[in-house]
């Protein structure tokens, strides 16, 4: 799909949706307590209905009226049948699942698009093998079969923190305690401490011990909670930059008490609007999109931590700055850091291009709303955010699609990523 917008002024009130990495965890932690869970104002992106449809798969049963959504999970503790696990585009679905699979002892096949399985999964391949558990990798699927035997675990901390939080999720169910070390240096602690808040919710304790280690107690159990999902920090921060670049904007929906680690983003892009700033994403590697988009509007910036962006949906860094010289912005990135300098923009000259990238398409639009532009494989948004683009028209906005013709760019991946969110 093309999207073409025009540039102008917003104006309305608008609420951030609900934050994907949340529903994750939320629907999880139902499905594993075996009993009914009501959970509300959640929204049905790609990736949350990849993590229902396996949920459903195991054995639960998931209902929904409007935004919220009611999950049984009684059925998947009577099951032992061998299991097809439809991951679509989801690294978050299939790193969560993977060791709760396995500490249920399920055989399982999972499957998506051949782009996810160009991500990382090093890690937990390294654990099936050691621990004698089937491993069967091919283009687009995964076959695992065994049962996951509690123990020490020990995570390289710059490696996906979807594999801390998948381990999370796993090991409280085992008959034996165990413990998760993180070797340093650990990146995405936030999304540690968010998996951390929601399994408190229903009843899980994952102790730590200092900062880089949980002591996780046996035979623990799920309880059924009923539950809410916030605000996105990391797409509300495309609402306050669209707010910082053009104004009239009214943003509900954000809690600033939020364990959501891009609660940054309203401090980072003030900082922005004031002056040339250095950043670390060491915590917050998916704002790195949206930072170089505004920086490139404003005046400049230093993202130091931005290694590991080349190992997200798509090469973020290099992405970006292919389509920010478009609008002729000068950007160079290095191994770890990236430098955008302000200049005086345009509108594109060429067509955009999201990479299959959902968060590229957005910090994209953002732009265009100040120079205008068309994004081809502008479809990329729905993987967390349907209807964005109808949020844009609500809000003033000329956004006119048409299909595309020509596929979008294939996504990058490899063996260091975090949490896209995650």
């Amino acid at each position: 799909m093309k999207v073409k917008i025009e540039p102008g002024a917003l104006c309305g009130t608008v609420t951030a949706p609900p934050s994907k990495s949340l529903t994750h965890r939320k629907l999880i932690c139902s499905a594993l307590s075996g009993r009914p869970c009501r959970i509300e104002n959640v929204m049905l992106s790609e990736d949350i209905l990849a993590t229902m449809d396996c949920l459903s798969a195991l054995g639960a049963e998931i209902s929904r009226s409007g935004n919220t959504v009611t999950v049984d999970g009684s059925g998947i503790f009577v099951q032992s049948r061998p299991v097809h696990m439809p991951c679509r585009a989801s690294g978050s679905t299939l790193r969560f699942l993977l060791p709760v699979v396995l500490a249920l002892g399920r055989p399982a096949v999972f499957d998506g698009e051949a782009s996810l399985f160009c991500r990382p999964l090093g890690y937990y391949e390294d654990l099936c093998r050691n621990q004698g558990i089937l491993w069967e990798k091919g283009a687009d699927s995964l076959s695992v079969s065994g049962r996951l035997q509690a123990g020490t675990f020990e995570i390289p901390g710059e490696r996906s923190s979807q594999f801390v939080t998948g381990m999370l999720f796993a090991l409280p169910m085992l008959p034996g305690q165990s413990e998760i070390r993180l070797i340093p240096p650990v990146t995405s602690r936030p999304y540690i401490r968010m998996t951390q808040a929601v399994l408190r919710d229903f009843s899980i304790r994952a102790i730590s011990v200092g900062d880089d280690a949980f002591h996780i107690p046996a035979h623990q159990k799920y309880r059924p909670h009923n539950t809410r999902v916030e605000g996105d920090w990391t797409n509300g921060a495309v609402l306050l930059a669209l707010n910082l670049l053009n104004g009239g904007l009214k943003i509900n929906g954000l809690d600033e008490r939020s364990v959501q680690g891009d609660t940054v983003s309203n401090r980072w892009l003030q900082t922005l609007a004031r002056s040339r700033a250095t950043f670390d994403l060491t915590d917050n590697p998916d704002l790195a999109p949206l930072l170089m988009a505004c920086a490139a509007a404003l005046h400049g910036v230093v993202l130091n931590g931005a290694g590991r962006l080349q190992y997200k949906e798509s090469d973020r860094g290099a992405a970006m700055a292919a389509e920010l010289e478009k609008f002729g912005a000068t950007v160079f990135v290095d191994d770890d850091r990236i430098w955008v300098d302000s200049n005086h923009l345009h509108r594109p000259t060429s067509e955009l291009v999201a990479h299959s990238d959902h968060r590229i398409a957005m910090s994209l639009a953002v732009l265009c709303t100040l120079y205008g532009g068309t994004i081809r494989g502008a479809e990329a948004v729905d993987k967390s955010w349907p209807g964005f683009f109808d949020v844009l028209r609500g809000l003033g906005l000329s956004v006119t699609e048409e299909n595309d013709p020509e596929p979008a760019a294939l996504p990058a991946g490899g063996e260091n990523e975090h949490e896209s969110g995650l």
